[in-house]
């Protein structure tokens, strides 16, 4: 990969630390889950999460940059579905993780899961992305996504 594609070392340390971030968020939600019920850690999951937004806000006090050459484009209708799909994702690893799955089974398939729809997201250029071509080394990191998920999942079945 040119040097001028590769991603900068703090893009990996933000993408790392969103990955253990999302762990913790997973787990936390399902015990939320098990102690209530999957929609109600989806509420307090996003009740909390705007709670803190707000503070954040305030805090930084985030001002709107100055007026640019050109003007933004409006925002596209299916960039709001994010908090849907959220909220969805809190209620489908609560309730995932409260199953024979444990957190680390739930992660591993859902990595799979993130990365198949991204490659497919990808190549039919879903959500304004631009479309690609997948070769051999996406099926292959497909290949021992899939692979490693379903050793942790077997590995957890048997302890």
């Amino acid at each position: 990969m040119p040097a001028a594609n590769r991603p900068a070392l703090p893009y990996f340390a933000a993408a790392f630390a969103a990955g253990c971030v999302l762990a913790m968020m997973t787990h936390l939600n399902a015990v939320m889950g098990f102690y209530s019920n999957a929609m109600f850690a989806s509420w307090t999951a996003h009740a909390t999460g705007t709670a803190v937004s707000i503070a954040l806000l305030g805090l930084l006090r985030f001002k709107k940059p100055a007026a640019t050459a050109g003007a933004k484009p409006s925002i596209p209708w299916w960039a709001y579905l994010g908090g849907v799909f959220g909220a969805a994702t809190v209620v489908c690893a609560a309730l995932a993780v409260n199953s024979p799955l444990a957190l680390s089974g739930t992660i591993a398939i859902g990595l799979a899961s993130q990365v198949l729809f991204s490659l497919a997201a990808d190549y039919w250029g879903f959500f304004g992305l631009p479309a690609r071509k997948l070769d051999r080394r996406d099926l292959c990191v497909v290949a021992l996504i899939l692979t490693g998920g379903l050793l942790v999942i077997l590995a957890g079945a048997t302890a």
